[in-house]
């Protein structure tokens, strides 16, 4: 018998090598690919002797593939062991056989949520779901896994399923409706702007129905053609950006100073999301400071609600999670700040406010110890104009809700120190977050690309256009959530506050479309006070538009405009204020770009971020389209110098 164990402690086999993908000059180039793995791995499925795949830590992709094509597959029971085929996720498809050997193996349907969403499970789901045939503790997974080499190869028993499930897995009438109404599922999240989704679901269905060579052959193809399509080169490149980051600190050459403790201002929603991911993800002590016991309740409550929700799952032990709960305390004075290495600040937008606490920090805590302001608008140089040590205020900027968006924006002042910028790096990458470093000033880079796009959507729906079809635009063209959607699940007041700072710093191209502001002088919030620009009441709250908007602002709702044509007005001033920010060095660099703007906002993935969608457009196309609604609209469309500059010198950001 043979056994395939990893040389490495702490992963199986996290996939295939992606860079070799590059070279691939055509489809048919990337099918060979696909042909040499699929072969290689029917070779050991064909194998007279037993082989089994001893797993500990990540099986991921190819290496899952290699885990299929064995006879047995045996687990470590390590909370790091898991297992998946997540090349959706780079517009591809598992090209080495993972399509036809996982709905064999398991539940088609179970199998197919796997590959569409790209998601790993756990040991525990995986041997639940008949994944592994076993799950033991590491240090007796090569004994295990040795004994079942010795045995013969398995008779494998088709998996056990309810009635529902032999109605859909295994009658010819069930499997078509269970095809269908994947396809039909896949199309509405989708929106035709992912290709990989659709070609994986075809080539499991041609397996099943046409045997194993059919969904082979067809898997191997579809993989060639995903390679080329322009969605999974720029999936491909945010990956690699990403991997990139992992490595980078943020000086370079500066290590960050050793975090051994952490301080929260503020148990609200911010303060009570930014514990949690010091605690579970970072790993670190978290003491959180109030001025009221409610609020530090609340706060350690966010997190246990969310961990409750993992131990109830079976994703956790609850004994893991009573560990991570006793990571957080809080106080309502500054007892047990003594010795914490950063304070994060989330408090209220309030500039007064915000110096108040620079100086209760620099008064309560050590003389190395760095605050972090969470602020999504006040410049920072002025949270730190009162400090006495300047070098260690910085911002760091989260993104609501904390605990699932990824992006943190590092945020230094002029007199921040290097090592203070590298040492925030560091926290937020261990928190689990993408930091990119920008530069001080009005709005960020997030906050500051975001502001003309939804500015642009604002003047839409005051010219007529109906709410839901400015929505419906972006989402079509791939954004998570439409733009008036948006205003109402941040807060309407909320995006209220960044724009003076915004107007006050970059003058005209930032003032408020004229007869908005009739929106808060109504107390119109959105979700929070239940009453925006959706309605939250009756049976769909939050899916209808609530009519009475149009009344107020003074609009006949008329749609005149395509979905491409409100798209590409809102993208355009986004496109053309990330452009300003890298030449006046907001952003280092057009990947923090396109990271930034993709982690922060959800610009289109498939698009690889502003910067690579101006580059596959041409910048001769963005200052064409951009000078052609400057021609209808007026200075707010303006081309930005440096985009005319680089048409002229034929320059481009890739």
């Amino acid at each position: 018998g043979v056994v395939l164990v990893s040389g490495k402690s702490n992963s199986f086999v996290a996939g295939a090598d992606i860079t070799m993908l590059a070279a691939c000059k055509t489809a048919e180039d990337a099918q060979a690919i696909a042909q040499g793995g699929q072969a290689m791995f029917q070779q050991i499925e064909d194998m007279p002797q037993t082989f089994v795949a001893a797993i500990h830590g990540p099986a991921l992709g190819g290496g899952l593939e290699l885990a299929l094509a064995c006879h047995y597959r045996v687990c470590s029971d390590a909370d790091k062991t898991q297992l998946g085929l997540p090349e959706v996720q780079l517009g591809l498809l598992p090209g080495s056989g993972g399509t036809q050997r996982l709905p064999r193996l398991i539940s088609v349907q179970q199998a197919m949520k796997m590959m569409l969403t790209g998601g790993s499970v756990r040991a525990k789901q995986a041997l639940k779901y008949g994944i592994v045939d076993d799950m033991v503790p590491q240090s007796i997974l090569l004994d295990v896994a040795i004994e079942l080499a010795l045995k013969p190869k398995p008779k494998r028993n088709p998996v056990k399923l309810d009635l529902m499930g032999k109605f859909l897995e295994r009658t010819a009438v069930g499997r078509n409706l269970m095809f269908s109404q994947a396809r039909k599922q896949t199309a509405s999240k989708t929106l035709g702007n992912y290709p990989s989704p659709a070609l994986i679901i075809d080539s499991i269905e041609t397996g099943l129905n046409k045997g194993i060579k059919a969904g082979m052959d067809l898997e191997a193809r579809s993989f060639g053609k995903l390679v080329m399509s322009p969605e999974s080169a720029a999936l491909r490149s945010l990956f690699f950006a990403t991997t990139q980051m992992k490595k980078e600190n943020g000086v370079e050459g500066v290590k960050p100073a050793k975090l051994e403790k952490i301080g929260v201002l503020g148990g609200g929603l911010m303060g009570g999301g930014i514990a949690y991911v010091t605690a579970t993800k970072a790993g670190l002590p978290a003491r959180i400071k109030d001025i009221r016991p409610e609020g530090i309740a609340n706060a350690i409550k966010y997190s246990y609600d969310l961990l409750n929700k993992k131990v109830k799952r079976r994703f956790m032990a609850k004994s893991e999670m009573q560990k991570q709960l006793a990571l957080l305390t809080g106080s309502v004075d500054y007892s047990g700040f003594s010795n914490v290495d950063v304070v994060i600040e989330a408090v209220f937008e309030d500039l007064a406010l915000k110096q108040a606490m620079v100086s209760d920090v620099e008064a309560n805590c050590a003389a190395h110890t760095i605050f972090a302001s969470n602020t999504s608008s006040i410049p920072i140089g002025q949270i730190a104009a009162k400090a006495q040590r300047p070098e260690q205020v910085i911002g760091l900027h989260y993104f609501s809700p904390v605990d699932k968006m990824p992006l943190a924006e590092v945020i230094a002042h002029d007199k921040t120190s290097d090592l203070t910028i590298s040492t925030t790096v560091e926290l937020a990458k261990r928190q689990g977050k993408t930091p990119i470093v920008v530069k001080d000033g009005a709005g960020f880079y997030v906050n500051r690309i975001l502001a003309p796009y939804m500015n642009q959507a604002a003047a839409l729906l005051l010219a007529g256009e109906p709410i839901e079809q400015i929505d419906k635009a972006l989402v079509k063209f791939g954004f998570p959530v439409g733009p008036i959607k948006l205003l109402d699940e941040v807060g309407i007041d909320v995006g209220s506050k960044i724009g003076p700072f915004l107007e006050a710093q970059f003058g005209e191209r930032f003032a408020s479309v004229a007869g908005f502001d009739k929106v808060l002088a109504d107390d119109r919030k959105g979700k929070k006070n239940q009453k925006g620009f959706y309605l939250y009441t009756g049976k769909k709250p939050g899916k209808e538009v609530d009519a009475s908007i149009y009344t107020l602002l003074g609009v006949t709702p008329n749609n005149k405009l395509s979905h491409a044509q409100i798209a590409e007005r809102c993208v355009l001033t986004m496109l053309n204020e990330a452009a300003m920010c890298l030449d006046e060095g907001v952003i280092r660099n057009a990947r923090d770009g396109d990271i930034g703007a993709i982690f922060g906002i959800g610009f289109p993935p498939f698009l690889g971020g502003p910067f690579r969608y101006m580059h596959t457009l041409g910048i001769d196309h963005v200052v064409t389209r951009l000078e052609h609604y400057q021609g209808l609209y007026g200075d707010k469309f303006k081309p930005a110098d440096c985009l005319k500059n680089m048409l002229e010198t034929g320059k481009s950001y890739y």
